[in-house]
């Protein structure tokens, strides 16, 4: 089964582009773009089974928001 990760809102200029990254953010793959609220998705295939994620968001401005993520 694979993993969900739920994103409950983030701050800053929508709209906003969604990566994940592995731990410590060598590899980080595009996962969406989105404009705030409640946000879901499934852990990609090639990222699945990790300890820890990294999730960084890019707004609309270029500011980066990186959060980590222990499973």
């Amino acid at each position: 089964m694979p993993t969900t990760i739920t994103i409950n809102g983030v701050s800053g200029a929508t709209p906003f582009d969604i990566y994940l990254c592995d731990d410590p953010l060598t590899t980080c793959v595009y996962v969406d773009t989105y404009s705030g609220g409640t946000y879901s998705f499934d852990v990609p295939l090639i990222m699945d089974g990790q300890l820890s994620y990294n999730i960084k968001v890019v707004d609309d401005n270029n500011c980066e928001i990186i959060s980590n993520l222990v499973v």
